[in-house]
């Protein structure tokens, strides 16, 4: 009998159930794939620049490993919290306290086997999608790939189950502990209204301060650096808290005062409605701000790395395309592009030093980068090499030779050498023609090239990288230090990132709205009388949902405007690796805004479909 009047319950709470079951398929089915991309040792070892990204993935499912626990305790608690009064009722009707807590456990074990079973299955598609989608972006085989992957899908269902048992336990125990008054009692709470004081001044001023100490530590992580990145998290969390305790109920209370707005409408009932409840929100709305700064954060993270990799590659190195003895193909392969400015000059190498011709480095002076990474600016462009060189032998060191010009030591190391193993111990050195003749060894020749749009020419430029690879000795490194040997490694680990911020952004985002959706309704049994008797002594109809609207637009755009603060601020601390952290950051920006709009259109919904129930 108990069972049947629990799946009856269940039934009428679909819709509730149905936005828990939305929150956990995404996190397990992005967990599942963050699993199958670090775990899948096979595919692995066949590719080394997957190899060099697995960190991002595990790191990844340990941050939401860590927000889905969470969230998970929360929504169950929410859950438990609408039925309370039901349950309440069954123990005065006779039921006893353990078959109560026995079927409790197994409902909320059975919600929790189904999401991980939906989860799972959705977790392999996306590993399948995303899985595919990363390998093509990065040009890597996937042979060895597989989306439906054992050991991954032990590892998730193996945490969930745990987690599950974890929080049904909890919950079975909590409704044991629980009385029958207490149970039955559970909706008639009272919000109380605190008085702004003292105690609301100092803290509101404390909160600010701490906001204000947290935003100057990320903005200034080049000088303050770990420190800074502790300062700066520990700050902003703890004041965002004590500004939505302290100033939200301050807030409301100002805009309950302000005459000319209480007078509209409904806007009277709403405000006090805002009002009263505030209190009992201001935590949750402060959770929520800082869940939204975590997953918008993460996703502009990601994209911001991204984004950067060609502007890195672009001020370590002038020159699109650096060869060493190029090769007929290589030659070819210049006449498809377009070339703004070739030079060619000509060097021998031995055990000690690599020699160049000074006729020919002043005949063609090289071009350098004007930017770094510490001081970078958008719209610097590269100089001429402009030093004299010195009239006798010149060499980074030695004796009888006067040392190279900074601007001639910068344009050889970064521009004409492109691999470790080639300068290696050696020594630099500029010679004059008549010396270069006489010196032992074969002579070589080192192409620059300069062309319109890097990034337009990569199949060729890796192309001529794998040409420029096969010329080296097995020994030798697998890469080069060109400005494309540079992209395709940083683009390797920010493109895991990319997609690692991505998922993981989408799935704090949607955990963050549906616990603000749960404290909502939470409460919404409380309000129901309201409604109803406004709606007897005749209040429009639709007024009363104009108000719902309202009322949750404004519970809603308090966190969203502060988590959105803290992205745009926050992000400057990328500045210390990045050059412009800011890039497209109207991207995630606008999936935010997306999903919180579809939750709070879900919400408003929900809301009303309690409070203002269809009439006959």
């Amino acid at each position: 009998m108990l069972l049947k009047l629990s799946l009856s319950s269940m039934r009428k709470m679909l819709k509730d159930y149905l936005v828990l079951l939305i929150g956990l398929v995404i996190s397990i089915s992005v967990f599942y794939m963050f699993q199958t991309l670090a775990l899948n040792s096979e595919f692995t070892k066949e590719n080394s620049v997957i190899s060099s990204i697995q960190l991002v993935f595990n790191v990844g499912a340990f941050l939401l490993a860590f927000i889905t626990i969470f969230y998970i305790f929360y929504a169950n608690s929410f859950l438990l919290s609408l039925r309370r009064k039901e349950l309440g009722m069954y123990r005065v009707l006779g039921a006893k306290r353990g078959k109560i807590s026995q079927i409790l456990f197994l409902e909320t074990l059975a919600v929790g086997i189904l999401s991980l079973i939906v989860g799972s299955l959705a977790g392999i598609g996306l590993a399948g999608g995303i899985g595919s989608l990363l390998m093509d972006q990065l040009d890597i085989s996937a042979e060895g790939y597989q989306s439906f992957y054992t050991p991954a899908l032990l590892m998730t269902g193996g945490f969930f189950t745990v987690l599950f048992l974890i929080t049904s336990t909890v919950n079975a125990v909590r409704l044991a502990r629980a009385t029958e008054l207490d149970l039955i009692r559970s909706e008639q709470q009272h919000d109380r209204v605190k008085a702004i004081g003292v105690g609301t001044v100092l803290a509101a001023v404390f909160g600010l301060a701490l906001v204000a100490v947290g935003y100057y530590a990320l903005i200034h992580m080049k000088e303050l650096l770990a420190l800074g990145l502790l300062v700066g998290a520990v700050a902003t969390t703890v004041g965002t808290y004590l500004l939505f305790i302290a100033l939200l109920p301050a807030f409301m209370k100002l805009l309950k005062q302000n005459q000319k707005l209480n007078d509209q409408k409904l806007n009277a009932f709403t405000l006090a409605q805002l009002h009263f409840r505030v209190n009992n929100l201001t935590k949750v709305l402060a959770t929520v701000a800082m869940l939204i700064a975590l997953g918008v954060g993460a996703m502009a993270g990601g994209l911001a790395f991204q984004n950067n990799v060609a502007l890195i590659a672009n001020v370590a190195r002038v020159y699109d395309v650096t060869l060493q003895d190029p090769a007929l193909e290589d030659a070819e392969a210049l006449k498809s592009m377009a070339v703004e400015e070739q030079i060619t000059y000509r060097y021998k190498i031995d055990d000690n030093a690599i020699s160049y011709v000074k006729e020919d480095l002043l005949a063609h002076p090289p071009l350098i980068s004007s930017n770094s990474m510490t001081e970078y600016r958008r719209d610097s462009q590269p100089i001429r090499v402009s030093a004299q060189l010195p009239a006798s032998l010149s060499s980074t060191s030695g004796k009888d030779s006067e040392p190279l010009p900074e601007q001639w030591e910068q344009a050889i190391r970064n521009e004409f050498i492109s691999s470790y193993s080639m300068l290696g111990d050696r020594q630099i050195q500029i010679v004059d023609q008549a010396t270069f003749v006489a010196m032992k060894g074969d002579e070589h020749t080192l192409l620059l090239a300069k062309v319109d749009d890097f990034l337009k020419y990569k199949p060729q430029l890796k192309a001529m990288q794998q040409r420029q690879i096969g010329q080296m000795s097995s020994e030798e490194e697998d890469t080069l230090m060109t400005k494309y040997g540079m992209y395709e490694s940083l683009y390797a680990f920010t493109s895991g990132t990319m997609f690692m911020g991505f998922f993981l952004g989408i799935a704090f985002l949607a955990m963050m709205a549906s616990c603000l959706m749960f404290k909502i309704l939470s409460g919404a049994t409380r309000d129901r009388g309201r409604y109803q008797m406004l709606r007897k002594i005749g209040v429009r109809k639709s007024w009363l949902v104009g108000s719902i609207y309202k009322e949750l637009f404004l519970v809603f755009i308090f966190p969203a405007l502060m988590g959105l603060l803290h992205v745009w601020v926050g992000m400057k601390m990328f500045s210390v690796i990045l050059l412009e952290p800011y890039v497209q950051l109207w991207i995630p920006t606008l999936i935010f805004a997306l999903i919180y709009a579809v939750y709070y259109g879900i919400t408003v919904q929900l809301y009303r479909g309690i409070v203002l129930p269809k009439e006959a």
